[in-house]
């Protein structure tokens, strides 16, 4: 299988993105915007017809949509404090229905559209393999040197301004960067897909993990095998690559749960207390329960 360049590409494409895109996870599952990939993906898919129809380069165009829909999404959320949900169904219904309106434009550009809608992940080129790579360098040194401050601020913004940090830059910012990644996800699993690189891999580690830290490992490795085991398995069983990545994410995610489930109900009928707290149905609580309680930063 690694004998092919294209599938050396793949491999090297899903590392990258694999090691970066669960940790935007975790954030986004914790600061309850776990659709916001879905929306800039949307966004994005609108820059891309742009581009097409203006005769830019769609994938420049695309990435450059993220960007804008990651920082549009953030300025609203500013003027609807009270529903948070709200600014990302804005930004979500807008970009699609500008990218359906720029795509009728063109007869023919609707048919060249699938391998943004769906992915294509072993048609990866050699310029879209360094700008992932450019973004998960740049994603690992952010995460790295703003890991504390990203920390307060996605658990109590209100703390974190008090405590000194810079509550707007580093939103704006951390909405950027999750545009660049988006962006760059969508050549492996599509548009239509590219929320499960980020939200199954973090929700996963949320289920499991007793503390933030233990969380990104734990969301990172299950991407990362996540994202090898559907590669190999749609190079030697002929399956969609984005499709096949996504299931078996989802298996994982299943996987755990039922794990856990088994886990409270051995803890009982055994008489012990199981060793992390336990709701009324047995799951384990691996969020933020109530107001003021968080995962431990280690």
């Amino acid at each position: 299988m690694l004998d092919y360049a294209f599938m050396q590409r793949a491999f090297w494409a899903g590392a990258l993105i694999g090691s970066i895109a669960p940790v935007i996870g975790v954030f986004l599952m914790l600061r309850r915007q776990a659709l916001m990939a879905d929306t800039l993906s949307h966004v994005s898919l609108a820059g891309v017809a742009l581009g097409a129809v203006l005769g830019w380069n769609p994938a420049l165009a695309g990435f450059v949509a993220a960007i804008l829909g990651g920082l549009l999404i953030e300025q609203l959320r500013r003027s609807y404090r009270a529903y948070s949900e709200m600014p990302v169904a804005i930004v979500m219904t807008s970009g699609l229905a500008l990218a359906v309106v720029l795509m009728s434009l063109r007869s023919n550009l609707s048919q060249s559209f699938s391998a943004y809608l769906f992915g294509s992940i072993v048609a990866v080129s050699d310029t879209q393999l360094v700008l992932m790579a450019g973004v998960a360098l740049l994603g690992a040194m952010y995460f790295i040197v703003l890991r504390r401050p990203l920390y307060s601020l996605t658990f109590d913004e209100e703390t974190a301004r008090i405590s000194g940090i810079p509550v707007t830059w580093l939103s704006f910012s951390f909405a950027v960067f999750t545009g660049m990644a988006v962006a760059a996800a969508i050549p492996i699993v599509g548009v239509l897909l590219v929320s499960s690189l980020i939200v199954l891999p973090a929700s996963l580690a949320l289920r499991l993990a007793r503390g933030f830290a233990a969380a990104i490992m734990i969301a990172v490795a299950s991407g990362l095998t996540g994202i090898f085991s559907g590669l190999t398995a749609s190079y030697y069983l002929d399956m969609p690559p984005g499709g096949t990545i996504a299931l078996i994410l989802l298996l994982f995610l299943l996987a755990g749960i039922s794990g856990q489930k088994v886990r409270g109900w051995m803890a009982r009928k055994n008489g012990r207390r199981a060793t992390r707290p336990e709701r009324d149905n047995g799951e384990f609580i691996s969020m933020p329960a109530k107001d003021g309680e968080s995962l431990s930063l280690e």
